[in-house]
């Protein structure tokens, strides 16, 4: 079917640019000159009709922010969705799963695009996550945007950080990254300055750390100092899995199978690892269907644990 342009051709074009992303006048004006030459529209008055649609939206009940020397910015878009039952039943369960973890804005604007109904919840369905923190809280919105502009940077930048005992240190980190961990979000980072007696070599697994979102009290400005790093050290792990676990197939795309006897019933896993700590959390729900088989000071150290585990239940 031929496209034949029309006025409502010129909004949606508009619409289409902010969607991805937000937009100088100079620029948007610019791309809209080239849309209109494609299809052999005058071109002169371009500017005009921009200012003009731009209020139409706004009637129509589209938000869009702009300020002097400020890109347009799409807020919220009151674009109708027409969605089928399945697609009806995915939005509901995804906008269920990021209430129950703590992010009740991102769910309010997912419900946005469509509104639902309890019919619309799949059946036989609940969820149980428990986050420790709220991340709809506008002090943690802050720090997470924050966050998220320092890491744009690639640059170094430092943050106050008081631990578990009430305790405050400033960090100074390298590569950093947002990672959601069983329903949780925390600020990865390299740290360089780090000491780390396990290792003599750097970078190494031990200067990577977690910081809790909550926990975080200030984010400081990025310093002129690119990162020393392109990606986060690691360290290869190798384990076995017997009972239950016999059967294992690697879903990580770090993880990979390095041997499967079936005949005594057990598979060896080899795994590149980012974070011990994580790692050791998985390793122990799984009890003694599992045996680290290198390194072997990762092995006495998943072993203490048990150990202290079960002195702390003897003193019980």
């Amino acid at each position: 079917m031929n496209f034949q342009y029309n006025p409502l051709s010129f909004a949606m074009e508009v619409i289409k640019a902010l969607a991805k992303k937000p937009c100088y006048r100079k620029n948007l004006t610019e791309q809209l000159e080239i849309f209109l030459e494609q299809h052999q529209q005058p071109a002169d008055d371009v500017s005009q009709k921009l200012t003009r649609t731009i209020r139409k939206l706004r009637d129509c009940g589209f938000e869009i922010e702009s300020a002097p020397h400020r890109p347009y910015v799409l807020k919220k878009s009151n674009f109708p969705v027409i969605l089928s039952a399945d697609q009806r039943q995915a939005l509901y369960l995804a906008i269920h799963l990021l209430e129950q973890m703590g992010f009740s804005q991102q769910a309010s604007q997912l419900q946005d695009i469509c509104p639902l109904t309890e019919g619309d919840r799949p059946s036989s369905f609940n969820a149980d996550f428990n986050p420790p923190v709220n991340y709809s809280d506008p002090k943690t919105i802050a720090t997470i945007e924050s966050l998220q502009k320092r890491i744009e940077t690639a640059c170094r930048f430092t943050i106050r950080y008081r631990n578990s005992f009430g305790e405050e240190t400033l960090w100074d980190l390298d590569r950093s990254e947002l990672r959601l961990h069983d329903g949780s979000l925390y600020l990865f980072a390299y740290v360089p300055d780090i000491l780390t007696p396990r290792f003599t070599k750097r970078p190494n697994i031990d200067q990577n750390t977690i910081f809790r979102i909550d926990r975080i009290l200030a984010v400081n400005t990025s310093s002129d100092c690119l990162w020393l790093l392109s990606s986060f050290p690691r360290l290869k792990i190798s384990y076995r899995m017997k009972g239950p676990l016999k059967n294992y197939k690697p879903r990580r795309s770090h993880e990979k199978i390095l041997n499967n006897n079936e005949e005594k019933g057990f598979v060896d896993i080899e795994s590149s690892e980012d974070c011990l700590f994580w790692f050791k959390q998985r390793i122990l729900k799984y009890g003694s269907n599992v045996k680290i088989l290198a390194p072997t000071w990762l092995q006495q150290d998943v072993y203490n644990e048990y150990i202290k585990a079960i002195a702390w239940s003897d003193e019980e």
